[in-house]
C-alpha cells in the first residue's frame, strides 16, 4: 500500500493504545479511518480528539462476537464501500500460569486474538479481491515466536495468528492478487496492557512502534518484528541451539522467561 492518501482504513481496537496512535497517523496521511472498538466512550473521545484531522467514524463492536462482526461489516460496506486497509489490532492477555486460566479466559483470548482477525478479514477480503487491491495488517506478537511462562494461552493465540496471516500472504501471491499482507510481531509495548512486566530488552515506545507499523504498510513489508533483532535472536537461536541451551539463552541471558513474574496488566 504505497499510497495511503484517499484510502479507507479500518482498525480494530482503534480507540486506545497503539490503535489510537495508528488512527492519528493514518488520518495525517489522508486516509478515511473507521474505528472498531468495544469501548463506546473511548470511541467518542478519539473522534472528538481527532475531529480536525480528517474523516473518522467509529463503531462499537465486540470482535469476539461473530454476529456483531458480520452485522457491522455489512453496515461499513453499505455506508463506505470497500475497505482498502484492514488493521487487525484488537487483543487481550490473561497473564497467568495455564492451570490458573478459566475456560472463559482461554475461549475469550482465542476468540479475540486468533479467530476475530480471520472472521473480520473474511468479511472485507471479497471487496479487496474484486478491486484487486488492498492491504491486511495483523498485529501479532513476539510471543508468537517464543514460548513464555504465564503467556501460554496468549502465545497460542499469537502463534495461530502468525501462521494464518503469513499463509494468507502466500495465498494472495499464488492467486496473483495485488493484496498485501503484513504480519507484525512486536515485543512488549508500553500501553498499559502489559503493566508490571520487567524486561532486560527495552519495552517499546507506543509512538515509535505505531509509526513502524504504518511504515511497514506503506512499504508492503511482509513480516516485521519490533525491534528487528527479535526475529534473528529467536529463529537463529532455535535453529542452532539445543533446547536446553536455548532455554538458558532466552531465560537467563535475555531474561524473557521471567518478564511476566510481576505482571498486573491494565488497571481496572
Amino acid at each position: 500500500m504505497k499510497q495511503i492518501k484517499g484510502k479507507t482504513a479500518l482498525i480494530t481496537g482503534g480507540a486506545s493504545g497503539i490503535g489510537k496512535i495508528m488512527v492519528r497517523l493514518l488520518l495525517e496521511r489522508g486516509a478515511k479511518v473507521i474505528i472498531w472498538d468495544i469501548n463506546n466512550s473511548k470511541i467518542h473521545e478519539t473522534i472528538l480528539e481527532f475531529a480536525n484531522k480528517g474523516d473518522l467514524v467509529g463503531h462499537v463492536v465486540d470482535v469476539s462476537d461473530i454476529n456483531q462482526i458480520k452485522e457491522t461489516a455489512k453496515k461499513v460496506i453499505q455506508e463506505t464501500g470497500t475497505v482498502d486497509i484492514l488493521i487487525n489490532n484488537a487483543g487481550i492477555v490473561a497473564g497467568k500460569f495455564f492451570h490458573e486460566h478459566t475456560t472463559k479466559d482461554i475461549v475469550k483470548t482465542m476468540e479475540i486474538n486468533a479467530n476475530a482477525p480471520m472472521f473480520i478479514t473474511r468479511e472485507f477480503l471479497e471487496g479487496m479481491l474484486d478491486q484487486n487491491s488492498g492491504h491486511i495488517c495483523n498485529i501479532a506478537s513476539s510471543g508468537g515466536l517464543i514460548s513464555n511462562p504465564k503467556m501460554s494461552v496468549y502465545a497460542a493465540s499469537k502463534w495461530s495468528l502468525i501462521g494464518w496471516s503469513d499463509s494468507l500472504r502466500l495465498e494472495m501471491k499464488q492467486l496473483k492478487k495485488s493484496i498485501h499482507v503484513t504480519t507484525i510481531m512486536p515485543y512488549y509495548i508500553n500501553t498499559g496492557m502489559f503493566d508490571g512486566v520487567q524486561s532486560k530488552i527495552p519495552i517499546l515506545d507506543p509512538e515509535a512502534a505505531s509509526l513502524t507499523i504504518i511504515k511497514a504498510i506503506e512499504n508492503n513489508k511482509r513480516m516485521v518484528t519490533i525491534p528487528g533483532y527479535i526475529y534473528r535472536l529467536t529463529r537463529i537461536g532455535q535453529g542452532f541451539m539445543s533446547l536446553n541451551m536455548f532455554d538458558w539463552f532466552a531465560g537467563t541471558v535475555l531474561g524473557i522467561y521471567k518478564t511476566m513474574e510481576h505482571f498486573t496488566g491494565h488497571k481496572k
